[in-house]
């Protein structure tokens, strides 16, 4: 029974853990460039790596927050593309790299305002 608590355990620690969250927004009260807007949207996704952030076990990148949250998220609301208000991610390289040690946890974020 330990055997398969702690594997299961295990597995479930490998699985991306991200996180997108929307508001309807009006486009009478809210402005973008390049369209109507329709929604603010934030994405965040947070990984997993090992070894002064060189091994990844979970990918968490601004591809994945862009691209694959972002993006996504748009297109299932009705919207054509994203004027990208803001994103940041966890630096892995140079002295950034010790915050990694064994087991290191990147986060990454974006926010933008998705438009027709």
């Amino acid at each position: 029974m330990k055997k398969a608590i702690v594997s299961a355990f295990l597995a479930s620690s490998l699985v991306a853990c991200t996180s997108v969250e929307t508001a309807v927004v009006s486009g009478n009260e809210v402005s973008a460039a390049g369209g109507e807007p329709i929604a603010v949207i934030q994405g965040t996704a947070l990984g997993l790596t090992a070894i002064f952030h060189v091994i990844d076990l979970v990918q968490s990148d601004l591809d994945t927050v862009v691209n694959k949250l972002l993006v996504a998220e748009a297109k299932a609301m009705g919207g054509n593309k994203i004027q990208l208000l803001g994103a940041g991610t966890t630096p892995r390289h140079g002295i950034f790299a010790l915050s990694g040690t064994i087991i290191g946890f990147p986060i990454s974020q974006a926010t933008g305002v998705a438009v027709k």
